[in-house]
C-alpha cells in the first residue's frame, strides 16, 4: 500500500506532546519519522499514566515512528546525525531557541549538510521576540493568550483546558508548515525553517474577541459556553443561526409568546432572559428527551460525556479513531488513529518503539554502516 507522504525522512528531536504529535501526524501520512532519543530512551517514556509499565503519554505520540538511541553530546554521536541529516527532508525540535546551535546544528549548519533540509523548530514563544527565552508549556500559552480567562467566564475565574489543546493545535500547525515547506522544497529545491510555537497557536483560538477589541475597544464576540443542566446529566446547544434560535425558542417557551427574537443565542440583548428559559426546560427532561426534541427539530445537541462513554462510542469504533495493537511492553495498547481520512493513500498506525529497537536497522539501511562499525559505536557509548 502506498502513502501520502513516502519516501520522506524525518529526524525527531523532540520530547513531550507539541514536536512529537507532529511528527505523529507526519508518520500517520507515510513518512518516515526517526525519533532521535538519548541513551535509554526519551523522559516523557515514564511519564504517567502507565499501562502495565507503558507509558500512554509516549505511545499515544510517538506510535509508528523508529527509535534511535545516540549520544549527540559526543563527538562521533554528532557525525551520526549530521550524516543522517544528509539522507533526510526534515528536522523535528522542539528545544529552547538556541539549544539547536549550541549543539552544532541551527540551521545554516543544517542546510550546509543538506540544502534541501526543513526544519521546523516548536518552541513556546517562537525564534524571535521579547519572551524568546523564556520556557513555556501548554498551560503558559493558555494563560498568556487569554483563551483561559474565555474559558472561564461562565464560573468567573479563569479556566484551563483539561487536555493539551494548544500543544495540539501547535502540532497541527507544525504538520501545516511542514507540507507547505515540502511542497515549495519540490517546485525549487530549497529547504527553509518552519517556526510554530504554542503562544501563537494559542492566539489562534481567541482571534475573534482579540480582533473585536482591536477594532472597538471593547470586550465581546465570543465567550463562555457552559451547558445545560438536565434530569439525569448535562446537553450542550449550539443553536448558532437565525432559524435554529427561533426554533430553540418554539420549543422551550410554550405559551410564553414575548420570545420571538430569532437573534442567534450569543449574541442577542435578551440572552440571559433566553437562556433562562431553555435552562428551565432542560432541567425538566432527561438527557435523552433533550437531544431527541432538538434533533428532530434540526437544532445541534449533544450529551456531556464522561470518558467511559467515550470509549464505548461505536461511532469511534466505525471510525478506527480508536485502537488496540499489540505493544512490546504492556502486552496491548489503545492509541488514537488516524484524523486525516484520505480516500487513495488512508493512513497508518505504527506500533510504540522500544527505546533504540531500530539503531542497527537505521544505522545500517540508511548510513551503511557494518554490523563490526556499529558495534564499536556501541561499546564507545555512542549508540544504545
Amino acid at each position: 500500500m502506498s502513502f501520502a507522504l513516502d519516501g520522506v525522512r524525518v529526524l525527531e528531536l523532540a520530547r513531550f506532546q507539541a514536536g512529537p504529535r507532529g511528527g505523529m501526524l507526519l508518520s500517520d501520512l507515510g513518512a518516515e519519522v526517526i525519533k532521535i532519543e538519548r541513551l535509554g530512551g526519551e523522559e516523557t517514556r515514564q511519564h504517567p499514566p502507565l499501562v502495565r509499565g507503558q507509558s500512554v503519554y509516549f505511545s499515544v505520540y510517538n506510535r509508528g515512528k523508529k527509535s534511535v538511541c545516540i549520544d549527540l553530546r559526543h563527538g562521533e554521536g554528532k557525525k551520526l546525525f549530521a550524516e543522517l541529516v544528509k539522507k533526510s527532508d526534515i528536522v523535528l525540535e522542539n528545544f529552547r531557541p538556541g539549544v539547536m546551535k549550541a549543539m552544532g546544528f541551527d540551521y545554516e549548519r543544517l542546510r550546509a549538510l543538506n540544502p534541501g533540509i526543513i526544519l521546523i523548530s516548536v518552541s513556546g514563544f517562537g525564534q524571535y521576540g521579547p519572551y524568546i527565552d523564556r520556557p513555556a508549556f501548554d498551560p503558559l500559552g493558555q494563560a498568556m493568550s487569554g483563551l483561559m480567562a474565555l474559558t472561564g467566564q461562565p464560573v468567573g475565574q479563569p479556566v484551563g483546558t483539561a487536555s493539551s489543546v494548544v500543544d495540539r493545535y501547535t502540532a497541527l500547525h507544525a504538520t501545516i508548515g511542514a507540507l507547505a515547506a515540502l511542497r515549495h522544497r519540490d517546485r525549487t529545491g530549497e529547504g527553509q525553517v518552519v517556526d510554530v510555537c504554542l503562544l501563537d497557536s494559542a492566539l489562534t483560538m481567541v482571534e475573534i474577541p482579540t480582533s473585536y477589541y482591536l477594532a472597538t475597544g471593547a470586550e465581546g464576540g465570543e465567550g463562555g459556553r457552559p451547558p445545560y443542566r438536565a434530569k439525569d446529566g448535562w446537553v450542550v446547544i449550539s443553536a448558532a443561526g437565525r432559524d435554529m434560535a427561533a426554533g430553540l425558542m418554539r420549543l422551550v417557551s410554550g405559551a410564553d409568546g414575548s420570545v420571538t427574537d430569532a437573534t442567534p443565542m450569543p449574541s442577542s440583548t435578551a440572552a440571559d432572559r433566553r437562556r433562562a428559559l431553555v435552562e428551565a426546560w432542560c432541567v425538566d427532561h432527561t438527557v435523552e428527551e433533550i437531544c431527541e426534541a432538538l434533533l428532530e427539530a434540526g437544532i445541534p445537541v449533544a450529551p456531556v460525556r464522561a470518558i467511559p462513554e467515550v470509549a464505548n462510542d461505536p461511532h469511534l469504533w466505525q471510525r478506527e479513531m480508536l485502537v488496540k495493537m499489540e505493544d512490546a511492553v504492556a502486552g496491548e495498547m489503545y492509541v488514537p488513529g488516524v484524523t486525516i481520512k484520505l480516500s487513495r493513500t488512508p493512513g497508518r498506525v505504527g506500533p510504540v518503539p522500544t527505546p533504540g529497537q531500530h539503531t542497527d536497522e537505521v544505522l545500517g539501511a540508511v548510513l551503511g554502516l557494518d554490523h563490526a562499525a556499529i558495534q564499536k559505536l556501541r561499546a564507545d557509548g555512542v549508540v544504545a
